[in-house]
């Protein structure tokens, strides 16, 4: 037997401890992506919304120009326009700050 225990134990352990290095970076960056935003508008500007790295809502501007009472599906047509512009921007931005910790390995379901 190898000295100091079974073959190969020096890898695991090396494997372990880059994991939970790769661990702690992702919590780190979990924290940032919090504080960081990315912004999307629809219409030209008249709608304009800002979602974080968790991918939430953090606010909703509407030019009042384009609230028209009499046409209310438009203005809602742009409002999900820019809000799911906005958060494929923040998944874009999760998976890029995703790879610069894997290195690319695309672990699938991360985040």
């Amino acid at each position: 037997m190898a000295r100091g225990g079974f073959p190969g134990m020096g890898n695991m352990n090396n494997l372990m401890r880059q994991a939970k290095k790769m661990q702690e970076q992702m919590m780190k960056m979990q924290e940032e992506l919090e504080e960081k935003t990315v912004e999307a508008s629809a219409g030209g500007g008249v709608v304009t919304v800002v979602a974080n790295g968790k991918k939430e809502i953090m606010e909703i501007s509407i030019d009042p120009a384009v609230v028209d009472p009499d046409d209310i599906e438009m203005l809602q047509d742009l409002i999900m326009a820019a809000a799911n512009e906005a958060l494929r921007k923040a998944e874009e931005m999760v998976q890029s700050e995703m790879s610069k910790i894997t290195g690319g390995m695309g672990i699938p379901g991360m985040f």
